[in-house]
């Protein structure tokens, strides 16, 4: 059977190669910043390197090797609480503040620009250094539980404290989420809850029946996004234990093990092999969110 062909106009060219003259600067950058690194740790994480010599072949030696590491689980344990506990209060707290900033309140723009800057700032080495004065023996914390008589702990220093901490502070970072939400909540039709009202539902009921189930795909997106992105969290626990992890181990993150194996120790083929380990936890996680998401996601068009 014989194809025709529609005849391109010199203009459709024209615009085509414009096209991919913009989009070469995003492949270059693909290829050279994100796909050859990756393959270049897929090899070097089969390998025994330490940056000074050749690497020399070692097959899965480097995986089978983490079965025997307890720093490994230590640091897989720290980081799935991490996930666990932070991710959703970030969520809540960002969708509550978003609701609250929806209902019209004068400085908006303010208010969103204020509660988004800790969003910037929350990774950053100052916010770091500035959490240990916050939580240290002898920080503002402490002090003003002093006030009512309570001798608070060493927020930092405990092991049974410290990690909570640091959830504090990645909780303190729900800017992007509250504005990803509030413009999930900007699209809600008025006349739904209207409708809601005239039938007798109360505020409460509105939330849980009219926003909850229309701001779904908005959830599902933060929930991915922030699952993610909390997982890779490095800067946080680096600059307040001091690049150790303790105290006792108690905020060692994942990818501090990692960085601690690869340039503290230069095991950099350990520590590939811990890179591609964490690929696939965050692969099978984000798999699971996508496969659950179709019994509570709703997005209006039956799918």
């Amino acid at each position: 059977m014989t194809v025709l062909r529609r005849p391109v106009s010199q203009a459709a060219r024209k615009e085509e190669r414009a096209a991919w003259v913009f989009l070469l600067p995003w492949f270059i950058g693909m290829a050279g910043v994100t796909l050859g690194p990756m393959i270049a740790s897929l090899y070097f994480s089969m390998t025994d390197y330490n940056l000074l010599s050749s690497p020399e072949w070692v097959g899965f030696e480097n995986y089978s090797k983490m079965l025997d590491d307890p720093r490994l689980r230590q640091s897989l344990s720290v980081t799935f609480v991490y996930v666990a506990v932070s991710v959703p209060l970030l969520l809540a707290v960002a969708l509550a503040l978003a609701m609250v900033l929806n209902r019209g309140i004068k400085g908006l723009a303010i208010y969103r620009s204020v509660y988004y800057l800790p969003s910037l700032l929350g990774a950053s080495v100052a916010v770091g250094i500035l959490w240990r004065q916050v939580f240290g023996t002898d920080g503002l914390v402490n002090k003003f539980l002093g006030l009512f008589g309570i001798d608070g702990p060493g927020w930092i220093s405990n092991p049974e404290t410290a990690l909570y901490s640091l959830i504090v502070l990645h909780v303190w970072t729900f800017g992007s989420s509250m504005v990803i939400f509030l413009a999930g909540l900007r699209q809600i039709p008025e006349q739904y809850y209207e409708a809601a009202a005239l039938d007798g539902a109360g505020r409460w009921q509105q939330f849980w029946h009219v926003t909850v189930p229309l701001l779904t795909p908005i959830i599902f997106f933060n929930l991915v996004l922030q699952v993610i992105n909390t997982f890779q969290s490095f800067t946080q626990a680096f600059v307040v234990s001091g690049g150790t992890g303790g105290p006792s181990d108690s905020t060692l993150f994942y990818s501090l093990y990692l960085y601690q194996e690869g340039f503290g120790r230069l095991h950099m083929g350990y520590a590939s092999a811990m890179a591609w380990l964490l690929v696939v936890i965050v692969g099978l996680l984000t798999a699971i969110n996508f496969y659950f998401s179709k019994r509570w996601v709703f997005y209006g068009d039956g799918k």
